[in-house]
């Protein structure tokens, strides 16, 4: 749910007022959006993802962070990188990568529907405890 509005780093540039799906902000007097309608937020990020300065944060919350709460303290958020984190994550922006480049389903799904390479097991690894094998090669035609 939307919970900060940096009034130092937004631009108003509206981007959040308009991607909105709910209509939760509304411009204030002096041109910086404000939360207007919390109770209508639906924790889509979109508003955060769009922000071209990151100066929005979407707590992964159902409901309002209750008072005191880190999720509303804009300075720990901004100390802890919080602020356009979600952005950050799915390489929106100048200078990231986009998530798509860590995807690895790939490797994941190879051998399970006829193409070439192995399905990993996903109960070992570095680290794990050696699994017996899960069943049968997927795409072993036996």
């Amino acid at each position: 749910m939307i919970e900060v509005v940096s009034r130092s780093r937004c631009v108003g540039c509206d981007l959040c007022i308009r991607v909105c799906p709910t209509d939760v902000f509304e411009r204030d007097t002096d041109g910086i959006p404000v939360i207007a309608r919390q109770e209508d937020c639906q924790t889509c990020f979109s508003c955060e993802i769009y922000c071209p300065v990151d100066a929005l944060y979407v707590a992964p919350l159902t409901g309002p962070a209750p008072d005191g709460s880190p999720h509303r303290e804009e300075e720990h958020l901004a100390a802890t990188g919080a602020l356009g984190a979600y952005r950050r994550t799915v390489g929106w922006g100048g200078g990231r990568t986009p998530g798509s480049r860590y995807d690895r389903n790939h490797l994941f799904t190879a051998g399970m529907t006829g193409q070439p390479g192995t399905r990993p097991n996903p109960l070992s690894g570095p680290g794990l405890p050696q699994a017996e094998s899960p069943g049968p090669d997927l795409a072993s035609p036996h």
